[in-house]
């Protein structure tokens, strides 16, 4: 009997599914999975309530509502400066890991050789592999995540079709400077590539540093597929509403992939999130400056039981080091110990590498952090507890 597909199935279960159930089944406090626990602004619900009930809820234009279209567009003049044509150069997808794929499957043609700053966000690489095309993986490590210049620039070749990259970062919670992605837009011009740029984290940044979407950049505007996301956007991840801006010849690849992927969205959400981006700003100021007091809460409180506690410069994601604790296994044992004897979840940063815990990031684990006071205080007394038998 012939078997499934031999890429997708060197994969496997994904690591936040698999300790999610652990959690489950231990009754454990769930930071490794990142999600909110309390959902997003009720005025916008509303609208998306209102919609599903006084409709329409057909099809709406494969592209996305040109409400939701406009106010992306505007949204992107609003932070960044960016002109933005709503009717050519945006377009709405479910969720930004279906805007991934469909900017992978409509750019990449098979033997393209594609850029990966690692590690990496577990969907990035199968689709790429998927879609046929040859990775080239470039890795930043634990704990200062530094870019390894020299190494990126020899990663790239005339056979590259495009570089793949998160900033902020997940699962390391780095913010990319002004001068790394000045860095990597000369690589882009010099070997003629373009840019997929998750930035689903673009208002969780902290300590005053500001979000740059490479776009923004001389040269890039025409090159760069710019990611955003409702559910980070708005604390509501079930909602899967994604957008990308682009040029109209990138807007178009994309499109020739979304109307085989999904198609469309559901417009209700689709009409609530376009409310949701014209939120004035101290909603965006607010959402950052409330996620970053969780994680200094979050974080003296893992520096108290002993963790080494690497910087979240952004993301709703905190590293840490375990090894001051005493505790001589991998991150993967790690995590399946402290969910099970102490009650709390969290995820194996090796899972983010390729390798696993043979890549020598075995003794790390990342903490999520976008959840109740209560909840959090809660974690860090279980920890606490654990670890001072």
């Amino acid at each position: 009997m012939k078997g499934p597909n031999t890429i997708l199935d060197e994969y496997g279960t994904t690591i936040f599914t698999v300790m999610s159930a652990l959690a489950t089944e231990h009754n454990a406090i769930n930071l490794g999975q990142g999600f909110p626990d309390t959902d997003g602004p009720e005025a916008v619900r509303q609208v998306a309530a209102n919609a599903l009930l006084n409709g329409p809820n057909q099809y709406p234009p494969m592209a996305g509502l040109p409400d939701l279209r406009q106010a992306v567009a505007a949204h992107n003049k609003r932070f960044y400066d960016l002109d933005v044509d709503w009717q050519n150069e945006v377009i709405v997808t479910s969720g930004a890991t279906e805007a991934l794929a469909a900017c992978i499957f409509g750019l990449i043609e098979p033997g393209d050789e594609a850029v990966l700053i690692e590690p990496l966000y577990d969907s990035y690489l199968p689709i790429l592999r998927r879609a046929g095309a040859i990775p080239k993986i470039v890795r930043i490590e634990p704990p200062e995540w530094k870019l390894p210049l020299d190494q990126l620039a020899a990663a790239f070749s005339d056979k590259t079709k495009l570089i793949l990259f998160n900033t902020p970062m997940n699962p390391s919670a780095k913010v990319f400077t002004q001068a790394e992605l000045e860095f990597i837009a000369k690589l882009m011009l010099k070997h003629d590539t373009y840019a997929i740029c998750d930035e689903v984290y673009e208002h969780l940044v902290y300590d005053g540093r500001a979000h740059i979407p490479l776009m923004t950049l001389p040269g890039m505007r025409e090159r760069c597929l710019r990611i955003g996301s409702a559910g980070k956007t708005f604390s509501m991840t079930g909602w899967k509403v994604g957008y990308t801006t682009a040029a109209p010849p990138l807007v178009t690849a994309v499109a020739r992939a979304h109307q085989f992927l999904t198609f469309t969205t559901p417009p209700g959400l689709q009409k609530a999130v376009a409310d949701g981006l014209r939120q004035d700003d101290t909603y965006f100021a607010g959402l950052s400056s409330d996620l970053q007091k969780k994680r200094d809460r979050f974080a003296q409180g893992l520096k108290d039981i002993g963790f080494g506690v690497m910087q979240s410069q952004g993301t709703y994601f905190i590293g840490v080091d375990f090894r001051p604790l005493g505790f001589n296994g991998d991150d993967v044992e790690f995590c399946k110990h402290i969910t099970i004897e102490a009650g709390v979840a969290a995820v194996p940063f090796s899972a983010f590498y390729q390798g696993g815990v043979k890549s020598g990031v075995d003794h790390f684990a990342r903490f999520c952090y976008c959840k109740q006071d209560a909840l959090l205080d809660t974690a860090i007394e279980r920890l606490a507890k654990h670890f001072k038998k």
